[in-house]
């Protein structure tokens, strides 16, 4: 599967931002999806993940209560609404997919990801 993030941009802090990833192909809703980020000299992190219907997700504890992940497998996108957003979430976010046998899995490990797609750029000013 081939993923597009977008949504990025610039924002104040306390402000939001929705960002999109879309997925090519027929198989997008057998697929979990991810975000992950990464700031300037630090590693990838994990951000938030959702499964394959959308019935169980997961947060990093940085976002939880600000950020939702959700996705709509008729669009073939997945979404990641984040609220009062921080100068530290200043990143850029990739979009990722896996997929799994067990159907409720939610792994929050990027080396779990099977695809990657380019980053859209996150700047919250303080």
């Amino acid at each position: 599967v081939q993923l597009q993030a977008s949504g990025g941009g610039l924002v104040q802090a306390g402000g939001s931002l929705r960002l999109s990833c879309a997925a090519s192909g027929r198989t997008f809703s057998s697929y979990g999806m991810g975000w992950f980020r990464q700031a300037p000299g630090k590693e990838r992190e994990f951000v938030a993940i959702i499964n394959w219907s959308g019935g169980s997700t997961n947060y990093a504890d940085s976002v939880k209560g600000r950020f939702t992940i959700s996705r709509d497998n008729a669009k073939n996108t997945v979404y990641l609404q984040m609220n009062s957003l921080k100068p530290e979430d200043t990143a850029v976010y990739y979009c990722a997919a896996y997929k799994s046998v067990y159907k409720n899995y939610v792994p929050s490990d990027p080396n779990g990801m099977d695809s990657w797609g380019k980053g859209t750029q996150v700047t919250v000013s303080s």
